[in-house]
């Protein structure tokens, strides 16, 4: 972790808690993280959550992202959320490409390309995520993949505004499975991530924030957000109880 780079923690809340449940946690969250200097924190409640969160979260420390968002502006699809849906609800980010969406709803790096873009000019900070899965490891391919990711999906951000971009790196076989990459693994990763944002610029790439999600728990945080490319966590299970993420969130202070 950089001095220069702000960490950030931020829990995805995926397919949990109803308004009433979110209330619940939120409460007994604010109150242990509130004295967590240098330290960003976000929650990606479900878009019906968006609303009570935002108001919930006024005036504290913790910002509220979304767990997706289409990039057009508006038109003819069903079930979808615009950028300017979300800045309206003063919403700070969203999280872009978690393999559950690309996986379970055919999220392409064409339309990410396009999403990333969308977010950045409504003033939303864009969490993209990236990852191999485990046949892509043992094969591997790892550094493959990653490499047309970042790419493809920051294709359409402007050399200048690429720090912008939160980069989560997750590696597929490590999410909601209890196995986590091994340090070295994590380190390796990030460090090829920002690598890549330096192949574009290098100025960006030391701002550029890399996370490592996947089965982060209070247990092993320690040891992953110390890494020297880690700058934050995207943390799933743990960030559906106020006191695990609230000790994640104090192992990056």
């Amino acid at each position: 972790m950089s001095s220069e780079r702000t960490p950030l923690i931020a829990g995805n809340w995926k397919m949990h808690k109803t308004v009433a449940d979110a209330e619940d946690l939120i409460q007994a969250l604010l109150p242990r993280v509130s004295t967590s200097d240098g330290v960003e924190v976000a929650i990606c409640p479900p878009f019906t959550a968006l609303n009570a969160m935002v108001d919930s979260t006024r005036g504290s420390r913790v910002q509220v992202f979304a767990q997706t968002m289409h990039f057009a502006a508006q038109g003819a699809f069903t079930g979808e959320i615009s950028a300017a849906m979300l800045s309206e609800l003063d919403v700070h980010g969203v999280v872009l490409g978690h393999s559950e969406r690309r996986a379970l709803f055919n999220e392409t790096d064409k339309a990410l390309a396009q999403k990333v873009a969308a977010a950045l000019a409504a003033g939303l900070t864009p969490i993209l995520c990236v990852g191999e899965t485990d046949e892509e490891r043992e094969r591997g391919d790892t550094e493959r993949k990653l490499r047309h990711q970042i790419k493809e999906d920051l294709s359409k951000v402007a050399e200048a505004e690429l720090s912008k971009v939160v980069i989560a790196y997750e590696p597929i076989w490590a999410i909601g499975t209890g196995k986590v990459a091994t340090p070295h693994q994590a380190q390796e990763a990030a460090g090829f991530i920002r690598a890549l944002v330096g192949d574009r610029s290098k100025e960006q790439s030391n701002l550029v924030r890399v996370l490592y999600g996947g089965s982060v728990k209070p247990e092993n945080a320690q040891e992953l957000l110390a890494l020297a490319d880690v700058d934050g966590a995207l943390v799933g299970g743990a960030s559906l109880e106020a006191e695990s993420f609230a000790a994640i969130v104090a192992a990056a202070g």
